[in-house]
């Protein structure tokens, strides 16, 4: 059964929005059920297949998905079995596959929010018909990150064969082509300043938390000091700085846990290195999560270049506090010295001494967990996130009065048929 739609308000025209999102993010869905609910939602266009979407309480007809390259890239990737020098060409005839699809079925619209890498042909058309176009970025600017991230690489020898140049330059015309550039935080938007994108093409719309699944469940053990660590184990993350702070925490009674995936560089960067006192507990399902957080005395996400970790409100959610590198969004989600610490990226040291105050002092720590549950209430889950987007696309038509031409006939037509879904 679909989301119960409210009926638009009569003395303002219907905004129509269609969105394209990669299957695997989850702010799009949580933004197509809230426009459904409003009844703005055309439709989403999707990587993931519609056995995984069904779920997430949105009408079949506005669902449509091209999933088989995605899910065979993904499926391979989880058996550990890598398409080497194959890997490129697949994903750019992935996204070509995508981007040409989405174009050509692309329904009559005011306004299209297609996330990074997948709307400049759609984009284009969605304009030349009247409508608007934003660009959706999860992170910072595509060039920013690479060169950080190449910048990171080199500092451990380790080599970097970067983003696809194809895939950024084409990426970077989509920031040109689009009316609109969102991003979910302050580090993101100040990348795209950075390289030179105007400010004023620039919105910023932090991303949520799902409050129904993540909630304080358990209490730390207290004979014991838990750190915690959720995310792929690579270096993009700063995992490297974060055991080196590990090492150096003064503890009788330590303990590091680092849950997600272990990825080809860090494996690379482990060689030989010692690990005493860190578990490492793999991939995690979501739904162990929430245990995992709330029994940690504190979540350290020190990632080099994260647009929005969104583990990091997970983790307030749950009563954990946090210490985070400024390059995650972390200031736009909590106060430092309130719920947590922001420290610099690279800084091993910086992290050591947040590790030791909090070990030091159950007082702090309880403050900050109390001041976390707080934080995360008033940011209110996902709605904050949806409101601040609807609020950006009702401004963007309004500064277009003019209602979009309709799509072409024949692009209607196909739109009710099957067989261009995969």
């Amino acid at each position: 059964m679909g989301t119960q739609r409210e009926q638009p308000q009569s003395t303002t025209r219907a905004i129509r929005v269609v969105q394209a999102a990669w299957g695997g993010f989850t702010h799009p869905v949580a933004l197509a059920r809230h426009l459904d609910g409003r009844a703005m939602l055309e439709a989403i266009f999707t990587t993931y297949p519609w056995w995984m979407m069904k779920k997430e309480g949105l009408e079949r007809g506005r669902v449509h998905c091209r999933w088989r390259m995605t899910v065979v890239y993904k499926g391979l990737l989880h058996y550990g079995v890598g398409l080497g020098p194959l890997e490129r060409p697949w994903l750019r005839a992935t996204a070509r596959d995508y981007t040409r699809w989405l174009a050509r079925h692309l329904p009559a619209c005011d306004v299209l929010i297609a996330m990074s890498g997948l709307g400049q042909a759609a984009g284009k058309l969605a304009q030349e018909r009247g409508a608007r176009y934003i660009c959706d970025r999860s992170s910072s600017h595509i060039r920013y990150a690479d060169n950080l991230l190449r910048e990171e690489f080199g500092r451990w020898r380790i080599p970097y064969a970067g983003d696809d140049p194809v895939n950024v330059d084409a990426e970077e015309r989509e920031y040109q082509q689009a009316d609109l550039i969102t991003v979910p935080s302050g580090f993101a938007l100040r990348s795209f300043v950075t390289m030179g994108v105007a400010a004023e093409k620039l919105r910023r719309a932090s991303q949520g938390v799902d409050l129904s699944r993540f909630h304080k469940v358990a209490d730390p053990p207290p004979e014991e000091f838990r750190v915690l660590f959720v995310g792929q184990l690579c270096l993009r993350k700063g995992v490297p700085y974060l055991l080196e702070a590990f090492r150096r925490l003064r503890h009788p009674r330590k303990r590091l846990l680092l849950a997600g995936r272990t990825m080809p560089d860090f494996k690379q960067w482990m060689a030989g290195r010692p690990t005493e006192h860190a578990t490492f507990l793999g991939h995690v399902p979501k739904s162990e999560l929430p245990r995992c957080m709330s029994t940690s005395h504190v979540h350290v996400f020190p990632s080099i270049e994260d647009g929005f970790g969104i583990v990091q409100a997970e983790a307030l959610a749950c009563g954990c506090p946090l210490i985070s590198s400024a390059n995650t969004g972390a200031a736009d989600l909590f106060t430092h010295g309130q719920e947590g610490f922001v420290v610099p990226i690279r800084d091993a040291q910086a992290i050591t001494d947040r590790l030791e105050e909090l070990a030091q002092n159950p007082q702090l720590r309880q403050r900050m967990s109390e001041a976390a549950l707080r934080r995360v209430a008033a940011l209110g889950g996902w709605d904050t996130y949806c409101a601040t987007v609807e609020t950006i696309i009702r401004q963007l038509v309004e500064a277009c009065p003019t209602p979009p031409a309709p799509a072409p006939q024949d692009a209607n037509a196909s739109w009710t048929g099957q067989s261009w879904r995969s």
